[in-house]
């Protein structure tokens, strides 16, 4: 029985409706992360042509790999609102991408959007003292260690390096993410 390799897309993401310049920077701010998320050598352009690149990709590896017996190449990537306030938004952006091999990657990045500008906010922008804030977060983060009692330390955390926060913080209901 011969394989055929099947290409799988799934793309669901939020995008301001409105035809306004503000619309059109949430949508190239939420474009924008949701390319840095796949895994490309060489990622260029807008999301049309990243999803026109990976399907050319799987083309041409289809055609050179013909005997090859992985059946799916597979990319899916959503959003989801996790919190909207006057001042900020915070959208989950997952993505899953599998081109081969022993598994695929699933990424889970939170973008937080200016309400006003449709910009993408970095950590001071969201946090006001970003020193301190680091260092509540890290007491607590010893604090987890030590609850769980498996002879953790931060330095298995960090390859020997100092506590860093997470690229990823955002806001849901609940509070910090």
């Amino acid at each position: 029985m011969t394989k055929h390799l099947k290409l799988i897309f799934s793309v669901i993401y939020e995008q301001a409706t409105r035809n306004t310049d503000l619309s059109e920077n949430v949508n190239a701010s939420i474009e924008r992360v949701i390319i840095t998320t796949l895994n490309s050598n060489d990622v260029k352009g807008d999301l049309n042509t990243v999803l026109k690149d990976f399907n050319s990709e799987f083309i041409v590896f289809k055609k050179d790999f013909s005997e090859a017996s992985e059946p799916i190449w597979e990319l899916n990537i959503e959003t989801e609102i996790l919190y909207q306030s006057e001042d900020l938004i915070t959208i989950a952006i997952s993505t899953y991408e599998f081109k081969g091999g022993a598994h695929g990657n699933d990424k889970i990045k939170l973008v937080n959007l200016n309400v006003k500008t449709g910009q993408s906010l970095n950590h001071n922008e969201i946090i006001e003292d970003l020193s301190s804030f680091k260092t509540i977060a890290q007491k607590y983060f010893v604090k987890s260690l030590e609850i769980k009692k498996n002879n953790l330390k931060m330095e298995d955390f960090f390859f020997d390096k100092p506590f860093e926060l997470p690229e990823n913080i955002g806001f849901s209901e609940d509070g910090l993410v």
